[in-house]
């Protein structure tokens, strides 16, 4: 069965002809209800298009104190909408999203004119944030959804819906009707691939791209010196499925057993306030500390910092049990040791002898691991050895070129339409 699940890893990622001969530049735009700083997904596409030549326009939202518009590392940055990640209501959590649909509808149909995009690549969720490319797909752009999440399970998990539920089925079909406006689909997991071929996809129209981790941005030189401190680090987003409140309870067990140890908490999201509240319950102020979250390249040096990475996902949540973290990967590039929940996706691609897995959920448990490997440097370094062969062996570098044929072939399908 291993060999089986690995087995995957090894192949072309993507089902599509033999590559075109590429433009001597296409013109792609990408849009996501995301802070493209923080995105690692969008950062490693864009880099990729930007190496060979290719102009790359980016949609996306606004963080705090940042322009409305901006060239990054030769990408056209246009942030068209501020968000705080705060919310807790499904009303809230939508209007925010229908109002960056309706923006970028329009702002996508009014650059198309100008640029002429040979592709759209619009990163879920929402899937529905497709259809904001509706004028560019009408005058010959191709279009790529990229399921970075699948939005029935993400939305369960976040309000608390079951799958039976009216509006998870309403979910279902939305996601049924992006998927058949866009003209190929990218899925983070081969997990949500099965799933998304059991409902909405068909087998030729589907690719599998994982969150692989940036080797230019995650690197071992970016190791510093730590003052004596133990650094045990989560960074991501604050919701409940993460499980960031378990990994707490479970530090404040072992704290007094560990004087020089600390838990760093990078993050937003809806739990960030009860996540404050608790760490003042727990009486650990000055060794629990949470943080805004932060652009990648500073998060990388804060990462590459620390002694221990802790993923703390809820199993019981079907998203956390299958959504596959790009943390997990950057973490071992960068060298650190991981304890992770065991998690079917986590399980489905990472072993005992990479990670130091937990049952999820189970605080005690969790902080036995932390103590174990504070107190354990040769475990550590094992982990560590393992977990740097296998991303090795999977790294971006390698699939990048899978996902530039893609676009290629998309890109050469518009020249030929306008050809014929």
């Amino acid at each position: 069965m291993t060999v089986v699940r690995f087995a995957y890893l090894l192949p072309s990622l993507l089902p599509v002809p033999p590559p075109f001969s590429a433009t001597p530049m296409m013109k792609i735009c990408m849009l996501s209800y995301s802070f493209y700083e923080s995105d690692t997904r969008l950062l490693q596409y864009t880099s990729a298009l930007v190496e060979r030549g290719d102009q790359v326009d980016v949609v996306a939202l606004r963080p705090k104190n940042a322009t409305r518009f901006e060239v990054l590392d030769g990408v056209n940055v246009f942030r068209i909408q501020s968000r705080t990640v705060n919310e807790r209501g499904r009303f809230g959590y939508l209007l925010r999203i229908l109002s960056f649909l309706v923006l970028s509808t329009f702002v996508l149909g009014r650059k198309h004119f100008s640029r002429r995009y040979d592709v759209i690549h619009v990163h879920s969720v929402p899937d529905f944030l497709v259809f904001a490319a509706i004028l560019p797909k009408l005058f010959g752009a191709r279009i790529i959804l990229d399921i970075h999440d699948i939005l029935p399970e993400f939305y369960a998990s976040k309000f608390g819906a079951k799958s039976t539920s009216i509006v998870f089925e309403l979910m279902v079909l939305v996601e049924k009707l992006s998927i058949a406006f866009a003209d190929h689909v990218i899925v983070a997991n081969h997990l949500w691939q099965d799933r998304l071929l059991s409902r909405s996809v068909t087998r030729g129209k589907c690719t599998t791209v994982l969150n692989y981790a940036a080797p230019r941005i995650f690197c071992r030189s970016l190791k510093s010196h730590k003052n004596g401190k133990f650094l045990i680090t989560y960074p991501g987003s604050l919701n409940p499925h993460q499980g960031v409140d378990i990994a707490m309870r479970a530090f404040a067990r072992v704290a007094q057993e560990m004087p020089n140890a600390e838990f760093h908490i990078y993050g937003e999201g809806p739990c960030k306030p009860s996540l404050l509240r608790l760490k003042e319950e727990l009486g650990l102020a000055s060794k629990i500390l949470i943080h805004d979250f932060l652009p990648t390249s500073e998060m990388a040096q804060i990462m590459a910092s620390s002694d221990l990475a802790v993923v703390p996902k809820r199993a019981s949540s079907v998203f956390g049990n299958e959504a596959m973290s790009t943390k997990t990967t950057e973490f071992m590039l960068l060298g650190v040791p991981l304890v992770m929940s065991r998690t079917q996706v986590d399980t489905f691609y990472y072993n005992e002898s990479m990670v130091k897995f937990f049952e999820s959920e189970n605080e005690a448990e969790l902080a036995d691991c932390m103590l174990l490997l504070w107190r354990d440097p040769r475990l550590r370094a094992q982990l560590v050895a393992n977990a740097s062969r296998y991303v090795e062996q999977n790294d971006w570098r390698e699939k990048k070129h899978d996902y530039l044929r893609l676009v290629d072939a998309l890109g050469n399908a518009v020249a030929t339409a306008e050809n014929a």
